[in-house]
């Protein structure tokens, strides 16, 4: 009996090894990570992180409970990109969130693991989807498109410049949002008749150029062109705006919010929210080729007049009646 008995407690015991590794597994299973990568710096988009990390935890997603998030940042040195997303690529992340530039390296770098953009240009342009409605391939996200405010950007701006003083549009060649920025700027210009004068820079030095060049024409006010080159020194240009005492407006909020004088634009941190959101589905099994294109359904214009007071500006009641938002 003793005998059956120890048999019989040894085959009970055999069936417990089965069990146990594979709960153990699953529970020390690691979480998905999301690789976050842009071409510019990281510094200046803590709105944009946060407003991520939202959209995640909309779809139940929280950094450091069940998934992870691997940041890389280029610094506004493109060619950095390769390197960074093979990185990105050997953890190996699930997902790649990128900015218009970061995008396009990530589309050649692969064919398979998704990616989901935040870009202010029209990503059928830029060759990032084959359409809006119907993405296919790997790649989708949310677009917070500039193009066809030109118009509407140099009326703003024209309110507060003085009359009939030429307006410098700075831009950074580099980007295909950047030409079709520049383009409907010049377009809106020769309409209306306002004198417009386009500087384009590419690093700090050229910034500090520029600001030379726009005092020695007289110009009387400045707009700042969109991308991740003039957003990462956003303070930079505020503090030159205020040192020569020129009214500016940028296509960002966060810029206004930051102490620049005025913003008008889709707000990018909303479209940030919208891609955690992608990345949640995406996690969950959703192909980004079914995923459409979010576009802009809302265009703000931010008013800072704190900057106001600084250069001694009176914002006209037109001008405030339109703000969608005063800082006071």
């Amino acid at each position: 009996m003793r005998r059956r008995e120890f048999i019989a407690a040894l085959g009970g015991a055999a069936t417990v090894p089965v069990l146990w590794p594979l709960a153990s597994r699953a529970q020390q299973q690691a979480p998905p990570v999301i690789g976050f990568l842009r071409s510019a710096t990281l510094t200046d988009v803590a709105a944009f992180v946060a407003a991520f990390r939202q959209g995640l935890k909309e779809e139940g997603y929280v950094e450091g409970q069940n998934v992870a998030i691997e940041f890389r940042a280029a610094d506004n040195h493109p060619d950095r990109l390769p390197a960074l997303l093979a990185e990105l690529i050997r953890i190996p992340v699930s997902v790649i969130v990128a900015n218009e530039v970061a995008a396009i390296a990530a589309k050649a770098a692969t064919a398979t693991m998704p990616v989901v953009f935040a870009s202010g240009f029209d990503p059928v342009e830029d060759g990032l989807v084959t359409s809006i409605s119907r993405p296919g391939g790997n790649v989708t996200g949310v677009s917070f498109m500039s193009g066809g405010l030109g118009a509407k950007r140099l009326e703003l701006l024209g309110q507060v410049a003085h009359k009939g003083s030429t307006i410098a549009v700075l831009v950074n060649p580099n980007t295909r949002e950047t030409q079709v920025f520049q383009k409907d700027i010049e377009a809106a210009a020769q309409t209306s008749g306002q004198p417009v004068v386009v500087l384009e820079v590419a690093n700090d030095s050229d910034i500090e150029t520029a600001f030379n060049t726009i005092v020695q024409r007289g110009a009387g006010a400045v707009l700042v062109g969109p991308g991740a080159f003039l957003t990462s020194k956003r303070q930079l240009l505020i503090d030159l705006t205020a040192h020569y005492r020129l009214p500016a407006l940028y296509t960002l909020r966060e810029t206004a919010v930051a102490g620049g004088l005025m913003s008008y634009g889709a707000d990018p941190a909303d479209a940030y929210r919208q891609v955690g959101i992608y990345v949640g589905r995406i996690l969950k099994g959703a192909k980004p080729a079914d995923l459409p294109v979010m576009l802009p359904t809302k265009f703000e214009l931010v008013l800072n007049l704190k900057a106001a007071k600084a250069l001694d500006l009176t914002v006209p009641p037109t001008l405030l009646s339109l703000a969608d938002e005063v800082i006071e």
